[in-house]
C-alpha cells in the first residue's frame, strides 16, 4: 500500500457518532484519511458508490450492510475491513475472502462485558440472590428451599462452560481467582488448550449438565447447536442448579427449560431468548427463579470504547504494514458466534 489508508465508515445511520468519540476521530485522522464523517448504512446509493471507489479501508459496526460481490465492484482498492463490534458472520461473504481482503474483529472486546456479566450471573446465581429477594417479599419458600440453603455459596461450586469461544475463554479466566471448580464442554476444544487454561474437559454435554451447579452457554449459533441445551440436558441439571445463557436464545430449548424452572427445580439467567425480546406474557418472564435481560450482556455505553480502539488498532497497524491482531479467516466463519 502507497500513501495513507483512506477509510470509509458503515454502520447504522447516526451510530458514528456514538461509536467514535472525537478524540477516536483525531487518532484515526493521525494514521489515515475519513473519506466522509457520515457512516454509510446503504451500499446501493450513489453516495456509497462514491466513497467505496476510494476507499481503502472499511471500518464497519453493528448494521453495517453485506459486502457482496456486487458491492465489491464498487470497493476496487479495498483491502482492509475492521470490524469494531463482535461477529461479521452478517457482514462477510465469501467474495471478501476471495478478494484476498483482511477482515479483522473487535470480539475479543466484546467478549470482556459478556464474561463480566456472566461471572456475576455466576456468583449470584450460586449465592441464591433471587431466592432471598423473593423471601424478603414474602413469597413462599420452594418445597426444596431447605436443601438449596445447605448448598448456597460459591465455595467448591462446579460451573461448567459450553464452548469455548472467546468468550467462554474469558470467562474461565475471570473465574480463577475464585475457589470453583471450572469444566469445559467443546467438541473443538484441545487437550493443549485445556492445559493452557487449566481446566477440565468433559467429552459428553449431559455429564456436564448433570455435575455442575451452573451452566453457562457460550456456543456459537449454527444448525447444529440448534437447541443444543434441550429437554435431555435440562433434566439432567441438579435440583437448585442455574442455566446461563449469554451466547444466542437458540441454543436453548425454551419449552423445555419452561418445564424445568416453572416448579422451581431449577433457576435461570436468560440474556438472550428465542424470540428476541419475548412477548411481554410470556412465562419466563413472571418467574421469581429465572432473571431475563434484554441482551445486554455486550458492549454498551462506556464499554462501546474497547470496540472502537480494538478497530482503530487495526487500521493502524494496516497503515504501517503490519499484520493483524485478530484477524477473520474464511475457514472460521462456519463456528463463529
Amino acid at each position: 500500500m502507497t500513501g495513507r489508508p483512506k477509510v470509509a465508515l458503515a454502520m447504522f445511520g447516526g451510530l458514528e457518532s456514538v461509536a467514535l468519540t472525537e478524540d477516536e476521530r483525531a487518532r484515526l485522522g493521525a494514521c489515515a484519511e475519513l473519506l466522509d464523517p457520515v457512516a454509510i448504512d446503504d451500499f446501493s446509493d450513489d453516495r456509497a458508490a462514491e466513497l467505496l471507489a476510494e476507499a481503502t479501508v472499511l471500518l464497519t459496526h453493528w448494521g453495517c450492510p453485506s459486502l457482496d460481490a456486487d458491492v465489491l465492484e464498487d470497493a476496487p482498492h479495498l483491502a482492509l475491513v475492521a470490524h469494531a463490534a463482535g461477529t461479521v458472520k452478517d457482514i462477510v461473504t465469501p467474495a471478501v475472502f476471495s478478494r484476498g481482503i483482511v477482515v479483522t474483529s473487535a470480539a475479543a472486546a466484546n467478549a470482556v462485558p459478556v464474561a463480566e456479566f456472566t461471572l456475576a450471573a455466576i456468583l449470584w446465581a450460586n449465592k441464591n440472590v433471587w431466592g432471598a429477594r423473593e423471601r424478603l417479599r414474602g413469597v413462599p419458600p420452594p418445597a426444596n428451599a431447605f436443601a438449596r440453603a445447605q448448598r448456597q455459596g460459591n465455595l467448591g461450586k462446579r460451573v461448567g462452560i459450553v464452548g469455548a469461544s472467546m468468550v467462554g475463554r474469558t470467562l474461565i479466566e475471570l473465574l480463577r481467582p475464585f475457589a470453583l471448580d471450572v469444566v469445559v464442554y467443546d467438541p473443538y476444544f484441545t487437550g493443549d488448550e485445556a492445559a493452557h487454561l487449566k481446566v477440565e474437559v468433559v467429552d459428553d454435554l449431559d455429564e456436564l449438565c448433570a455435575s455442575c451447579d451452573v451452566v453457562s452457554v457460550h456456543a456459537p449459533e449454527l444448525p447444529a447447536t440448534r437447541h443444543m441445551i434441550g429437554a435431555a440436558q435440562l433434566a439432567a441439571m441438579a435440583d437448585g442448579s442455574t442455566l446461563v445463557n449469554t451466547a444466542r436464545g437458540s441454543l436453548v430449548d425454551h419449552e423445555a427449560l419452561l418445564a424445568e424452572v416453572a416448579p422451581g427445580r431449577i433457576d435461570a439467567v436468560l440474556d438472550v431468548t428465542e424470540p428476541e425480546p419475548l412477548p411481554p406474557d410470556h412465562p419466563l418472564l413472571a418467574l421469581p427463579n429465572v432473571v431475563v435481560t434484554p441482551h445486554i450482556a455486550g458492549s454498551e455505553g462506556t464499554e462501546l470504547r474497547r470496540l472502537s480502539d480494538a478497530a482503530l488498532t487495526e487500521i493502524e497497524r494496516f497503515a504501517r504494514g503490519e499484520p493483524p491482531m485478530y484477524p477473520v479467516r474464511a475457514e472460521q466463519l462456519g463456528r463463529m458466534a
